[in-house]
């Protein structure tokens, strides 16, 4: 991913933090005749090994996946491959009407991080059970209810030949922060306005991330 240097993030919390809180990632590696890419959920490897860390560099960690062996993803994924994890944050089109000049043009306000790393398929069957555990875990935890699964952990033996388990070893990322710093600070405020008055999506987010970063906090999106 191309990413301006006015784009970048403050600091390697911010990639964590989209990493962590947007967890359903979209993995894509070369197949034999075309791009593979699935959406899958994601669990970094200190959640399943319950070490805290929030904020550290992703860089030379792991991050695990898993998705449905019928997929045929799972035959093209291949422990040794090159892959990379895209998530996606907060975003909105940003309007002219916002900006209060003329002329201007319209634009996207988003956040994004691409994982890149080597893949290696999970083949042990109580690893994959635990990754699949830890990612429930981790994901009701953060966006649900805090479920208690204990009372089905058996159905998830059951349906674990059908699930295909991997971890990517993380050796570069990119983060893209495009939240309006190549605009004048009045133009800003006036898009970040705009976006924390919508009802749409995650515009309000967009709008706190874009106040965060002009106020200097560099301790990431919250």
């Amino acid at each position: 991913m191309y990413v301006p240097r006015q784009y970048r993030p403050p600091g390697p919390e911010w990639n964590d933090e989209i990493v962590r809180r947007f967890p359903l990632a979209l993995l894509v590696n070369s197949g034999p005749d075309r791009p593979f890419a699935t959406h899958l959920p994601t669990l970094l490897a200190r959640d399943l090994d319950g070490v805290a860390g929030e904020g550290a560099e992703l860089a030379g960690g792991r991050i695990y996946g898993h998705l449905n062996q019928a997929n045929p993803h799972w035959g093209a994924l291949r422990s040794g491959i090159a892959a990379t994890l895209v998530f996606q944050g907060p975003n909105g089109y940003v309007s002219p009407t916002v900006y209060g000049i003329t002329p201007a043009a319209p634009t996207w306000n988003f956040t994004a991080v691409h994982l890149h790393g080597t893949v290696r398929r999970i083949e042990d069957r109580e690893l994959t059970m635990r990754i699949v555990c830890a990612t429930v875990r981790a994901l009701e935890g953060r966006l649900g209810a805090e479920w208690d699964m204990s009372d089905s952990t058996d159905y998830f033996r059951q349906m674990l030949p059908a699930v295909g388990a991997f971890a990517v070893d993380i050796e570069a990322v990119d983060g893209m922060f495009k939240l309006s710093q190549e605009q004048r600070p009045e133009i800003r405020r006036r898009t970040s306005t705009a976006f924390a008055a919508s009802t749409r999506g995650l515009h309000r987010e967009l709008a706190a991330m874009m106040n965060r970063l002009d106020a200097g906090e560099h301790d990431g999106p919250r």
